[in-house]
């Protein structure tokens, strides 16, 4: 059986699958060849990430296709419901990404509470000249420490965030509408560990009590965090969207921190992705990544694991 990882698949996952006989194709290939490349190689489970979206028509047209294999958290780039209505499985990986998400979280909080993504574009510019006046730019930034967090989204990466924020000396509230408490265990090196109780909380009452909002759900129809909901928060206060794109209004958020009722944002993904607006790129309030939430060298090889294991599971 042919497994075709069209957005890669690390050595330990195609290790695995190739020891059960399956033939791996790691060739990368564009949309439009697609249909016929599957058919070509009778390409039997494809494999993808947010890079590559599976439509009906690839699922109509490709008749060996027994699954479809996302790795990370959400489908919204599968047609999930039409796959399985022509019996093609549909697997993903909902929790292998979920530390590499919430570390990603952390970076973009400390990059905005102590101002390193300006700094870092400045320093270059001005440090050998300018140095006091960028020491005296930048020296009243805020601990993380005693602030609230507020989690939007209390799956797998929202309760990594949560261990993370906890670790910190943070306190978290949260807002999930399927979840009304969960318990957040916090592992340590030498074996001990300790059980935190959160309830859910109103989104509102979400907006309003929290420091700094981050963001843990799927895409919807329209903004979730748009002017409105802007207005709810503290002032001076900072929001992460690692999550998807249309999930926060940019125009009012870029209104919110030209306005300095946001004073930070940190953001993995974007409205017009994969073509940002240049006013997103260009804000000196705004801490970015390329879309990179979920990809570390270890969340590679857990997710490449997790769908070899499950395919091995489905089809050996």
């Amino acid at each position: 059986m042919t497994v075709l990882a069209n957005d890669g698949i690390s050595n330990e996952g195609k290790s695995l699958l190739e020891a059960k006989g399956f033939q791996v194709l790691e060739t990368k290939v564009a949309k439009e060849q697609l249909v016929n490349y599957i058919n070509k190689t009778e390409t039997t489970v494809l494999l993808v990430r947010s890079a590559t979206n599976v439509d009906r028509k690839i699922i109509d047209d490709c008749p060996t296709l027994q699954i479809i294999g996302r790795g990370g958290v959400g489908l919204d780039n599968i047609a999930v419901d039409h796959a399985r209505s022509k019996g093609i499985k549909v697997i993903h990986t909902p929790a292998a990404s979920a530390n590499a998400v919430a570390e990603l979280v952390i970076a973009h909080l400390l990059n905005g509470v102590r101002f390193l993504a300006d700094a870092n574009r400045n320093m270059p510019l001005e440090g050998d000249h300018n140095f006091k006046g960028l020491k005296k730019a930048y020296q009243m930034g805020r601990e993380l420490s005693g602030k609230t967090l507020g989690i939007i989204g209390m799956g797998n990466a929202g309760q990594m965030v949560a261990k993370k924020a906890i670790a910190l000396g943070m306190q978290v509230c949260f807002h999930d509408l399927k979840v009304e408490e969960q318990a957040i265990n916090l592992g340590f090196y030498d074996g001990q560990s300790v059980t935190i109780a959160l309830k859910g909380s109103p989104l509102k009452t979400v907006l309003t009590e929290a420091d700094f909002i981050t963001l843990h759900v799927p895409a919807g129809s329209q903004h979730l965090i748009g002017k409105a909901e802007i207005e709810l928060l503290k002032s001076g206060a900072g929001i992460v969207n690692i999550a998807r794109g249309g999930l926060l209004d940019e125009v009012a958020l870029v209104d919110a921190l030209d306005k300095g009722k946001v004073s930070f944002a940190g953001l993995d993904v974007f409205e017009a992705e994969p073509n940002p607006e240049i006013r997103i790129l260009m804000h000196p309030k705004i801490s970015l990544s390329p879309h990179i939430g979920g990809s570390t060298l270890e969340a590679q090889d857990r997710i490449s694991i997790e769908l070899a294991t499950q395919i091995i599971k489905l089809l050996a």
